[in-house]
C-alpha cells in the first residue's frame, strides 16, 4: 500500500510539474509575442522645407540655402499635424545642414517641444552632385536626360513626375553627366543613407525609444528607401516637408507611408481656422 501511495504522489507530482512547466513556457511565449507586437520602431523622415535655392530653381545637395517663408511656413504646419496626431518623438536627426535644421527647429517650435537636441549625421545629406552643385537645375537636367535617351525636357519631367525613372538610373545618369566628375552614384548614396538609417534604429533600441523624427532631402530619402519596398511611388520626387514613414519591426524595415502630405494638411488646417 505504501508502494502505491508513493508511486501516486510521485506521479501527481510529476503532472504538476509539466503542467506548471508548460504553463510557465506558454505565458514566456506570449509575453515574447507581446513584446514582439510592442518594439516596433517608427521613424519619420520628413524632406526640408522650401529653400532660396529651390526658389531659384539651383541644384542644391551639399550646397546650402536658407528656408524662406513658404518654407518657414510649411514647417511650421508640419509641426502643428505632428502635434495635432499626438505624436510624442523620442529623438530628433538632421544632417548638418541648415535648411534641414532649420526645418526642425522651425517644427518643434510650433509643436511645442522645448527640452530638445538634434543629432546630425551627414549621411542623411542630400546626394552630392559635384560640378553642377550651385548651378541651375535645367543645365544638370539636358546633361542627364540626353544620357537617358530623352529628347525633350517636357518627356523627362512627365516620366519623372510619374515616377517611371527609378532614383538608381537618374542618381547614375548626374553622376555620369557630372563635368567634375565627383558626383555621388547611386550605390554610394544608398549605403550613406542606410547606415544612417542603421545607426538610428541601433540607438532606438539601445535606449527603448519608439517614435523618432527625422529631417533629410528629397533624392536621398528616396535612395534610403529603394531597396525597402516595391511601392512604385518610392521613384516619385519627394515635395517640401512631405513625410516618409519607415517602422522597423522584427529586424525587418516596412516603408508604411512615400511622400505623405497628411501631416501638412492637417497642420494647416489647425493653424487657418
Amino acid at each position: 500500500m505504501k508502494n502505491k501511495t508513493i508511486k501516486a504522489v510521485f506521479a501527481s507530482s510529476v503532472l504538476l510539474l509539466t503542467t506548471l512547466v508548460a504553463t510557465g513556457c506558454s505565458t514566456q511565449a506570449n509575453n515574447a509575442a507581446s513584446n514582439n507586437s510592442d518594439d516596433a520602431i517608427n521613424i519619420y523622415f520628413a524632406r526640408h522645407g522650401k529653400t532660396l535655392f529651390n526658389t531659384y530653381d539651383l541644384v542644391q545637395g551639399w550646397a546650402d540655402s536658407p528656408l524662406t517663408d513658404k518654407g518657414i511656413e510649411v514647417a511650421r504646419y508640419l509641426g502643428e499635424g505632428f502635434k495635432d496626431k499626438h505624436i510624442q518623438f523620442d529623438a530628433y536627426y538632421t544632417s548638418d545642414a541648415g535648411r534641414q535644421r532649420e526645418t526642425m527647429q522651425v517644427l518643434l517650435q510650433q509643436k511645442g517641444v522645448k527640452d530638445y537636441q538634434i543629432q546630425e549625421l551627414k549621411g542623411l545629406r542630400e546626394v552630392f552632385y559635384g560640378g553642377f552643385e550651385g548651378g541651375s537645375n535645367a543645365k544638370m537636367v539636358s546633361a542627364s536626360m540626353k544620357s537617358l535617351g530623352f529628347k525633350s525636357v517636357d518627356s523627362f519631367y512627365k516620366s519623372y513626375v510619374q515616377g517611371q525613372i527609378p532614383v538608381a538610373t537618374l542618381t547614375n545618369a548626374i553622376a555620369k553627366s557630372d563635368p567634375k566628375q565627383q558626383a555621388e552614384n547611386f550605390d554610394q548614396v544608398k549605403e550613406r543613407t542606410q547606415n544612417a538609417l542603421h545607426s538610428i534604429v541601433k540607438t532606438a533600441q539601445d535606449k527603448h525609444q519608439k517614435n523618432i523624427l527625422a529631417i533629410s532631402s528629397g533624392m536621398s530619402m528616396q535612395a534610403m528607401i529603394s531597396d525597402l519596398t516595391d511601392n512604385p511611388n518610392k521613384n516619385k520626387p519627394l515635395s517640401n516637408a512631405t513625410v516618409v514613414k519607415i517602422v522597423y519591426q522584427n529586424g525587418k524595415y516596412s516603408v508604411v507611408e512615400i511622400g505623405s502630405m497628411d501631416y501638412v494638411n492637417q497642420g494647416k488646417l489647425s493653424l487657418n481656422k
